[in-house]
């Protein structure tokens, strides 16, 4: 488990499939299977006049691999895959909930109360967003100091405590679950699990390990992209290869 943020963290469930699956299904028309990662050094008929045999090297599957990657030959790379837990706030999995291709099951608050977390941005985060160059999204109206950040942040910590406060009572009330939740901000952490195949991790990768996307969602999209380099390491270093490519072009 990474934590996240103040109060959230990604956990690893399960994963199934690997890089050599994805080459496997890549030959089931020929029926090679998996050879093998390379180099391998095989002995061929030498071209010197003197004739015999020598050592050649010959690259391995991680030359198929590339290959389907480069070329979007993307189907093989929906043969592995993997499940992770994410706690995180509500706004950062409206951002996660546009990406179709996950599957997704959420806490919800009709039938059990949200647990009193809330995200408090750090004044750092802040200070350095108002910052943002190139990203409208993520600049402020003008450069915020230090000073205005901690006195906007203690009035949010308030804001939060007055939303919780009339959630608590409309339960006491008997107010259904459902509607008792309204006044919850969207900055409320929630549970979920969120499964897909490497395919579709890859892609949300690229878009959410991106210097325009939100820097709260940038986070969890690091923590995944550590997942997918360690159960899924040559795919992920072909995607940092394209990505440092991209960045140069």
């Amino acid at each position: 488990m990474k934590t996240i943020l103040d109060n959230g963290y990604v956990e690893l469930i399960e994963t199934w499939g690997s890089d050599e699956r994805i080459i496997e299904a890549a030959r089931m028309s020929t029926g090679k299977g998996f050879i093998g990662w390379g180099p391998r050094f095989e002995q061929v008929p030498s071209r010197l006049p003197s004739g015999g045999m020598t050592t050649k090297e010959v690259p391995g599957d991680e030359k198929l691999l590339a290959y389907l990657y480069n070329n979007k030959h993307s189907t093989p790379f929906e043969m592995a895959g993997m499940i992770i837990e994410v706690k995180a706030p509500i706004f950062v999995f409206r951002e996660w909930h546009r990406h179709r291709t996950q599957s997704y099951n959420e806490m919800s608050a009709r039938y059990i109360p949200l647990p009193d977390e809330n995200y408090l941005p750090s004044v750092e985060r802040m200070v350095e967003g108002s910052k943002a160059t190139g990203n409208k999204q993520a600049q402020g109206s003008k450069e915020l100091n230090e000073a205005d950040a901690t006195v906007w942040l203690n009035q949010l910590d308030t804001l939060y405590k007055y939303a919780q406060s009339v959630y608590e009572r409309g339960i006491q009330f008997g107010v259904p679950k459902e509607l008792a939740r309204l006044p919850v901000p969207v900055a409320r952490y929630s549970r979920m699990r969120a499964s897909a195949n490497l395919r579709n991790w890859i892609a949300f990768l690229t878009l959410r390990d991106h210097h325009a996307a939100q820097w709260e969602i940038r986070q969890y999209a690091k923590a995944v992209g550590e997942l997918v380099a360690k159960h899924f390491p040559r795919t992920y270093s072909l995607y940092l290869t394209e990505k440092y490519d991209v960045q140069k072009a």
